[in-house]
């Protein structure tokens, strides 16, 4: 099968190494739990987004860009991922972001968008859902006029060119899982646009993975996101001949862990944040790898995957987004309680 592949820069610390969760894996008796740290793709720009940024901002340049528009939540990683990048090619970032500015300091990413003097458009939830095509429209419109030009960026970076950085991903983790000799059974990731399983979907057919994919979402339904990532899956097909017969039983999503919705926390989850980072040195996010890795284990829990089993979580970064919860999280409690709730439940040994 011959590989298409659309010209990239290179944005991103890569690769970014696998290791074991040694000390989860023994506390929780199996799966065999290992990691996938994208979340050190970078410092300022870490996480996943910078893999689908080389991607779009090599489009952009190549259109002539100056101008990057694209949207998000108020804590959006990719929003803020995308302000840095732009920077540093000498582009112009402008955020639209879902929500209301805060009253005082903002925090997390909001912060680093105002440090990096993005400019920023801040949109009401229904405007965002239900107008956010005119609003990217009447942007471009606005530099256009002043004889700038803008290149717009979907959310997440989730389209048929932004995905690619998980194809070139997948590519990285089957050499690296070969030259280390190590076995997964299943790669775990958190849904949030889409644009990362698509990718990984594309490159596990592309580069003969052998490992089922597995996606948790944070927003939205399972329903929905097969949808969204079976139109990226078949826009990739379409611009870049890659027949590659993936269909909508491939997009396994297990639904269940939003929770109180996109970017709003648990105490449950929060607890479970906090009892990583003391027993694996391992920090998640509130928003996508700490609900992920709450319905994780919350599966393993259920059975859904034997003590033989060798799982790989992508971790996609988030760090930043983290500070903005920092008055939720419960600091002063002793060893990781969370974790404990979960320690050698029984499961099935094949």
């Amino acid at each position: 099968m011959r590989e298409h592949v659309p010209p990239r820069l290179s944005l991103a610390q890569t690769p970014t190494p696998i290791h074991k969760l040694s000390h989860l894996t023994e506390l929780l008796g199996g799966p065999e739990i290992w990691i996938k740290r994208d979340d050190l793709t970078g410092c300022a720009a870490s996480g996943n987004k910078v893999r689908k940024l080389e991607f779009l901002l090599a489009d952009a340049l190549r259109q002539g860009a100056d101008v990057v528009v694209t949207c998000g939540g108020l804590q959006s990683n990719h929003a803020r991922a995308t302000a840095v990048m732009a920077r540093r090619l000498g582009l112009l970032p402008h955020l639209i972001l879902r929500g209301n500015p805060p009253a005082g300091t903002p925090d997390g990413n909001l912060f680093l968008d105002g440090l990096l003097g993005a400019e920023l458009t801040f949109v009401t939830e229904k405007e965002y859902r239900e107008h956010l095509d005119e609003i990217f429209a009447e942007v471009r419109r606005k530099y256009e006029a002043s004889g700038r030009r803008a290149y717009l960026i979907p959310e997440g970076g989730s389209n048929e060119l932004g995905a690619f950085g998980y194809v070139r991903t997948t590519r990285e983790i089957v050499e690296q899982l070969r030259l280390e000799r190590i076995r997964v059974d299943f790669i775990v990731t958190a849904v949030g646009s889409g644009g990362t399983l698509a990718g990984l979907l594309l490159g596990k057919r592309l580069y003969s993975l052998d490992a089922e994919i597995l996606g948790i979402n944070v927003c939205e339904t399972a329903e929905y996101f097969q949808d969204r990532i079976m139109g990226i899956v078949r826009a990739m097909a379409e611009r870049y001949h890659l027949g590659l017969g993936i269909t909508r039983e491939d997009v396994k999503i297990i639904d269940g862990y939003v929770g109180l919705g996109y970017a709003e926390s648990r105490p449950e989850e929060l607890d479970l944040i906090r009892d990583v980072s003391r027993l694996e040195g391992i920090i998640l996010d509130p928003v996508y790898t700490g609900k992920a890795v709450f319905g994780l284990l919350d599966q393993i829990r259920r059975g859904r995957f034997s003590k033989k089993d060798r799982v790989l979580f992508l971790h996609t970064g988030g760090l930043f987004g983290l500070f903005a919860k920092r008055d939720q999280i419960r600091l002063d409690v002793e060893g990781t309680p969370s974790l404990e709730s979960w320690r050698h439940q029984q499961r099935p040994e094949a």
